[in-house]
């Protein structure tokens, strides 16, 4: 943990009041201070924070959008929008694109993820992070909020 101290307090001067058993007033704030510097120094890592920082403020401003790569196109942006709907049949997502396209995914149980839920084209699910996958279908691709439970990212 990154630490700043953001004031010193002063020590008494000679001849200065100390207080109670003989330690100067503020003495234990300056052993707080050291003991402090002595965990050893912890390097911020400041690109990656800032990378961090910059996505987390693009999903704010997402509401209700999620990351997609239409066809075609390879940066990722916050343009397509997501539907659910529980049936009997299962929790159902569209994904909706910013030109009117969509494609309908089923959430499933096995472990897989998601499966395309019609059309003839299949969903290749791959793990990013432990709460995000990257769902390919038709040349679109999509992240998605996920639980990962056991798969390491990249698979």
């Amino acid at each position: 943990m990154y630490s700043r101290i953001s004031r010193i307090l002063p020590l008494p001067a000679d001849g200065e009041r100390v207080g109670e058993r003989g330690r100067a007033r503020g003495g234990w704030t300056l052993a707080a201070l050291l003991s402090l510097t002595a965990c050893g120094p912890q390097l911020r890592d400041k690109p990656a924070e800032a990378r961090n920082e910059i996505q987390a403020e693009k999903r704010e401003r997402a509401e209700g959008r999620i990351e997609c790569a239409l066809p075609g196109v390879e940066a990722f942006s916050y343009a397509c929008t997501i539907d659910r709907v529980q049936s009997q049949d299962g929790l159902f997502l569209t994904l909706r694109h910013p030109d009117g396209g969509f494609r309908r995914l089923l959430v499933t149980t096995d472990g897989r993820g998601v499966v395309a839920a019609d059309g003839a084209e299949r969903a290749e699910v791959t793990v990013l992070a432990p709460d995000r996958i990257e769902v390919a279908i038709g040349g679109a691709r999509y992240r998605l909020p996920a639980t990962v439970r056991g798969a390491k990212p990249g698979r």
